[in-house]
């Protein structure tokens, strides 16, 4: 099926998107929220360039991080330039798929996204006819081999058609001092239970992050600051205490049934005012504990840091995205030869 066809589709079901005219978007209706918030969607983006020839590589199938939505046009251009159809999806809750009322980001069980992550995968594998590749950012990189896990238990994620996995800067623990991880989870699984949408002390917060990023600021991204605040969206312990309990799960160890790729930053920088050091490193995540528990995803996994990367390490700068480029290629390249091997 050729670009062209696919947009001039009748079909009611996608709808111009934000992102402008190569762009459209559809509605994933997910019916009554199990945390009480009314609705839920999710909402499926796709990439129509014009003159493109039709994708013969896996599919892309993107999924952020907390605090975020599909705004990274450069990256569906990358991947469509090497012959990938690409689609992008905002979970429940998250950037178009918030409604009113309802709490950014918040779910009480990370599995609960195993519905738009299927109903994701069924729709590209049906409209481009390809396996799919999943890309996936921080808090994305999570919920993603959690859900993989899950697929290759119930027969297999190859099977349904999964050709393999990159991960961008993972969440895999709880950063910052270790008592977080060890008397803290206790308490967070506790108060999450009973108080689920009380938010953590902000403490006054920091937009530090979001200052390296934003073109209003010091970066060079335009994106939507109601969907991806510089301050970051609050925590509630409702969904740490998911967050918690899926890294649990993840240091047990998983089988995510296919080949991963993970990028990194080489270096951690935290800091509360913006500086150029923090343009050159992840300042949200600890690095090393991504290099630490990359071993649980259970399948041949590749770890690549990358110099001068920031968190999410396609959007360093220039010269450290192409490099970040380049290193997927490569594995991209690897990949094709082990699907056939």
């Amino acid at each position: 099926m050729t670009n062209e066809t696919l947009a001039d589709r009748t079909d009611e079901q996608w709808q111009p998107d934000v992102l402008g005219t190569a762009y459209q978007q559809r509605t994933l209706p997910l019916g009554i929220d199990p945390d009480g918030e009314g609705e839920v969607v999710a909402t499926l983006v796709r990439y129509l360039p014009d003159a493109t020839a039709p994708g013969t590589e896996p599919t892309v199938l993107y999924v952020h991080g907390f605090t975020d939505y599909f705004f990274q046009a450069h990256l569906a251009e990358h991947f469509a330039a090497r012959g990938h159809r690409f689609y992008a999806l905002d979970l429940r809750k998250c950037g178009r798929s918030r409604r009113e009322g309802q709490s950014a980001h918040y779910v009480s069980d990370l599995a609960l996204y195993d519905e738009e992550l299927a109903e994701a995968l069924r729709i590209t594998r049906e409209e481009t006819g390809n396996d799919v590749l999943i890309v996936a950012h921080s808090t994305g990189g999570l919920i993603v081999p959690l859900w993989l896990d899950r697929l290759e238990a119930a027969g297999g994620s190859a099977a349904a058609g999964v050709a393999g996995v990159v991960l961008n800067s993972p969440w895999f623990d709880l950063q910052g001092p270790s008592f977080y991880r060890t008397i803290g989870t206790p308490i967070i699984n506790t108060v999450g239970r009973f108080r689920a949408f009380a938010q953590l002390p902000a403490g006054g917060v920091s937009t530090a992050y979001g200052d390296s990023l934003h073109t209003s600021r010091s970066g060079e991204w335009d994106y939507n600051l109601d969907w991806k605040p510089l301050t970051g969206e609050p925590v509630r312990l409702g969904w740490l205490r998911a967050i918690r309990q899926g890294h649990a799960r993840l240091h047990q160890g998983l089988a995510i049934g296919v080949p991963a790729l993970i990028l990194r930053s080489r270096i951690t920088k935290f800091a509360r005012e913006h500086s150029a050091a923090l343009d050159v490193a992840d300042a949200v995540l600890d690095v090393k504990q991504i290099q630490r528990w990359a071993g649980c995803l259970g399948e041949r996994t590749s770890i690549v840091p990358i110099d001068g990367a920031r968190h999410d390490v396609y959007l360093s700068s220039e010269a450290v995205r192409a490099n970040a480029f380049q290193e997927t290629d490569n594995w991209l390249d690897w990949l094709v030869s082990y699907r056939k091997s």
